[in-house]
């Protein structure tokens, strides 16, 4: 053996080793993702990401934060996706977010005022305040997003998606925010297919929850929805669940809400817990002539809880006469009851009707409870109340343009929502599922067929909506 060449061999394999180790640990282990984004989603009330999309003109966004010749430069230049959010509270102009532009790290173009590197993300204020809060916050430790959080950055790292939390639900949803507890965080993935918008993902009660994702709605289900008109008839609205307690746990949640219930209409716990099971239907018709501009009838099925709705209604009739309204006798258009399940209808002293209810029988199905408010309906459209495991925990349909004519759509949606023609919406959850996480399906109709469709509502692109969101009304 040849010792003096020893020393070479022993360092040609060490100089080897050094090489390939670190090659195979890039090899083997996956490259690490920029942090960015993920840093951002823990300070934001409303994220949203859009494709780049050159050939459009460039967002109001974007001129504002960027001025307008800067702007239009990145905007040629832009191929992946770029963001928006606003702050924790969600009450504070939008924050525009993209890839660290090469214009920017070669010194082309001067940074922008008002703006931070967060990795290799460029994220640009609107003004100094809103600067020096999210740098203060950036400043904390990051927190790890497990579960609903981390799919929801999975997907506005990938494509087209809004991740929203209670500060921007509550913000967006107004006044029927309390009946939609149970969506009050979540994402969706967006796709705009002609004049619709498909929208897909899923939502939870509560923020921060680790467990699994659901299953997504069935093609089944989804494909009976279509986003055309609702299905009773000319209901402007049409709202249905395998029980009310979808609607109803925001609301009965608060002691404020029972006290009332219990003391004046002698609903307490146990009664509550009968009616929140109670499957529904709500349908919401306009009226052309009258003194209402829409009417309000909800289809209940209680089952074998017929008493509990019954003694329910024979306290409501007495608080009712006494704020002065008179129970005239129904007509014969629809049912009138029995003696133990009464019919009602409420006047006012001008004798107009202002509500009532019915107990409603079908061939072979249980007895339905109808309320109404405005006039007596002459008919109840649609088939029975759907129950059981295979109803959906929630399916929506409405038309919201005309909705908003009337005065009835909050006006903290996005525009584009509140005029588009349809909405259809299905929050799907296993009966009897523990997980607080429900999967949702929708279908936007933008406008009619053969007219150019518009930018996806929600989320909304800058130029087609306020950067700051409208304050709850």
């Amino acid at each position: 053996m040849n010792w003096r060449r020893m020393p070479l061999r022993v360092t040609a394999a060490t100089t080897l080793l050094l090489l390939l180790g670190p090659a195979v640990a890039l090899w083997r282990l996956p490259r690490p993702r920029a942090e960015g984004l993920g840093r951002l989603l823990a300070q934001a009330a409303l994220l949203q990401s859009f494709p780049a999309a050159p050939g459009r003109p460039v967002p109001r966004l974007w001129q504002e934060r960027l001025g307008e010749a800067p702007a239009a430069r990145l905007w040629s230049q832009q191929r992946r996706l770029w963001w928006q959010f606003w702050g924790s509270q969600g009450d504070g102009p939008a924050y525009l977010v993209l890839p660290m532009p090469r214009a920017l790290l070669t010194g082309a173009l001067a940074m922008p005022p008002h703006s931070a590197v967060v990795d290799d993300l460029l994220v640009v204020a609107a003004d100094p305040l809103s600067h020096r809060l999210l740098t203060d916050q950036l400043k904390r430790q990051p927190r790890q997003h497990r579960g609903l959080e981390q799919r929801c950055l999975a997907r506005l790292e990938q494509e087209q998606a809004a991740f929203w939390t209670p500060g921007a639900f509550g913000v967006m949803a107004g006044p029927v925010a309390p009946l939609l507890q149970s969506f009050q965080e979540g994402c969706l993935s967006l796709e705009l297919s002609g004049g619709s918008l498909a929208a897909r993902g899923e939502a939870a009660a509560v923020t921060g929850l680790l467990a699994a994702a659901p299953a997504p709605v069935s093609q089944a289900v989804a494909g009976s929805v279509r986003g055309e008109a609702p299905q009773a008839g000319d209901s402007l609205l049409l709202l249905e669940g395998r029980s009310l307690d979808v609607l109803l746990q925001g609301l009965l949640g608060r002691q404020l809400i029972r006290d009332p219930l219990a003391t004046r209409y002698g609903a307490g716990p146990a009664e509550l817990a009968r009616l929140r099971r109670t499957p529904f239907r709500l349908m919401l018709r306009p009226m052309p002539s009258g003194p209402f501009q829409a009417s309000l009838l909800v289809q209940l099925a209680p089952g074998a809880d017929r008493r509990v709705w019954a003694e329910l209604l024979t306290n409501l009739r007495e608080r009712l006469a006494q704020e002065g309204l008179s129970d005239a006798a129904p007509p014969s258009a629809l049912p009138a009851g029995t003696a133990t399940l009464p019919a009602s209808l409420w006047r006012r002293e001008d004798g107009v009707v202002v509500g009532g209810w019915r107990w409603l029988s079908r061939p072979g199905a249980a007895p339905e409870l109808v309320l109404f408010l405005g006039p007596e309906p002459k008919a109840i459209p649609g088939s029975p109340v759907a129950s059981g495991p295979q109803a959906p925990l929630l399916r929506l349909e409405l038309q919201p343009r005309a909705l908003t004519d009337l005065g009835l759509m909050p006006p903290s949606l996005p525009s584009p929502l509140r005029q588009a023609a349809r909405l259809a919406v299905v929050a799907e959850r296993p009966a009897g599922e523990a997980s607080p996480i429900s999967a949702l399906w929708a279908r936007l109709q933008l406008q009619t067929t053969g007219v150019e469709p518009s930018p996806p509502p929600a989320p909304t692109p800058p130029s087609a909506q306020p950067s700051t969101p409208p304050a709850r009304r």
